[in-house]
């Protein structure tokens, strides 16, 4: 819990809300792997309304909205430039899917609810769990349904380690929940039924550029932000040499629930 209470605690550190859609895209093949899976998790009739809370490239809610012929799907993110790369991969769905650029810890501006809320490898980059849940309850309808995977407690520790061992602080830029607490926020926010458990999901990259793109694109982004381009460069130099096996500790928090009537 070293990391991860330090991240909830401190409160938010500027964390940039952009990012390298275009490499994320190519790279995040362990994202869409659990995004596929933790979908098979949603039950659905195909005429549903859904939003997915953190569509990222789209790679995932482009299978989403081929499970809903007959329905709707609104893809939100935070960042302008996923939200135009997952454009290019959804916009064949027209008119059946939204795009929507908002925050998840700021109410969500929809007109009406929605039958269910799907989110993978999102959630653990907001730092407040309770008006997350606060503000996805507002908007989804009493019995619908909440499924959603993104980084639990024990997360990358070995990152964490590495990041440590090269000088920065790895705290504050997001917040790896355990399941007990995590259960509680939901039940809090008003949802009912819910289950929630932690999968080890090690992960295998490639030692050398393409560990340090992965690290510069998805894991130590936010770390990079502030940083010059020599820092940077470094800083990522460092880093991977702790990793020299690209091995990465990944833990998945896993989201099942409904909201009550």
């Amino acid at each position: 819990m070293r990391a991860n209470k330090l991240s909830h605690m401190n409160g938010p550190t500027n964390i940039s809300k952009e990012w390298d859609s275009a490499t994320y895209d190519v790279i995040a093949n362990p994202m869409a792997k659990w995004g596929t899976r933790t979908l098979d998790l949603l039950v659905l009739r195909g005429n549903e309304t859904v939003l997915d809370a953190g569509c990222g490239s789209g790679r995932v809610t482009e299978l989403l909205a081929e499970r809903l012929p007959r329905g709707h799907v609104i893809a939100l993110d935070a960042s302008s430039s996923m939200i135009a790369r997952a454009r290019q991969r959804l916009d064949k769905f027209s008119p059946r899917i939204t795009f929507l650029q908002a925050d998840l810890i700021e109410a969500i501006p929809l007109p009406h609810t929605v039958d269910a809320i799907f989110s993978t490898a999102t959630f653990h980059w907001i730092l407040d769990h309770d008006t997350l849940f606060t503000n996805l309850a507002a908007v989804l309808r009493p019995g619908g349904q909440l499924v959603a995977q993104c980084g639990g407690s024990g997360n990358l520790d070995n990152v964490g380690r590495a990041v440590e061992r090269a000088g920065e602080i790895w705290g504050g830029h997001h917040y790896f929940a355990g399941p007990e607490e995590t259960a509680e926020r939901l039940e809090k926010a008003g949802f009912v039924n819910v289950k929630t458990w932690l999968t080890e999901e090690p992960t295998q990259l490639e030692p050398g550029e393409p560990l340090k793109t992965y690290l510069a694109t998805i894991v130590l982004r936010s770390h990079l932000a502030s940083m010059a381009d020599e820092e940077k460069t470094k800083f990522l130099e460092r880093v991977a040499a702790e990793l020299p096996d690209g091995k990465l500790d990944y833990v998945r928090l896993n989201i099942i629930a409904r909201k009550g009537n």
